[in-house]
């Protein structure tokens, strides 16, 4: 009997033995399946995380972008209106060109009027930022002015405007209208 008490306890023991195994087995399989959950979990909140830093700086962009858009839509919202009015310059221009010497009286007077509103045209064209673009006697420049127009004159360096056929302008910044020019060859 005390073999057989003595192999009761070792069955016991064995018993206890393989079921704390047996729990531990499955602690450590609950232990895998939680640690890969955990890993999905911060996996996709990685990936939330991302996606949203991704929008803020894509909000942050567009919102820079469209404040951009804005200053420049404002800088130079008379663009149009002063281009128009460049065409009514030239034109003064060239009714002020005559010589008023061999003019009658009435017609000189209508020359002293056209001269006072180009004065005043130029005026409010400065007022507003708009600069006429000095190229004669320069350096042919493809930036602010067009060639139409080439001509030899040995007395001057080559690729220099000779004469402007069309004033060129500059909107604060910005070329509205390049010169019309002769440069010499």
């Amino acid at each position: 009997m005390a073999k057989t008490k003595e192999s009761n306890i070792e069955e016991k023991e064995y018993i206890n033995e393989a079921v704390n195994n047996e729990s531990s087995v499955e602690e450590n399989a609950d232990n895998v399946e939680s640690k890969k959950e955990t890993n999905e979990l911060e996996s996709k909140l990685n990936e939330a995380l991302d996606k949203n830093m991704r929008l803020q700086a894509e909000f942050i962009n567009y919102k820079t972008r469209s404040e951009n858009e804005k200053m420049m839509m404002f800088k130079y919202e008379g663009e149009n209106l002063i281009k128009q009015i460049i065409e009514v310059v030239d034109d003064f221009e060239r009714a002020i060109m005559m010589d008023d010497n061999d003019l009658s009286d009435e017609v000189s007077n209508f020359l002293k009027g056209f001269k006072m509103i180009y004065t005043r045209l130029i005026g409010i064209l400065n007022n507003l930022e708009v600069k006429e673009i000095e190229v004669e006697g320069k350096e042919f420049d493809p930036n602010y002015a067009e060639a139409v127009l080439t001509e030899h004159d040995e007395n001057k360096p080559e690729n220099v405007v000779l004469e402007v056929l069309k004033k060129g302008y500059m909107y604060k910044d910005k070329l509205i209208r390049p010169a019309m020019v002769k440069v010499n060859k």
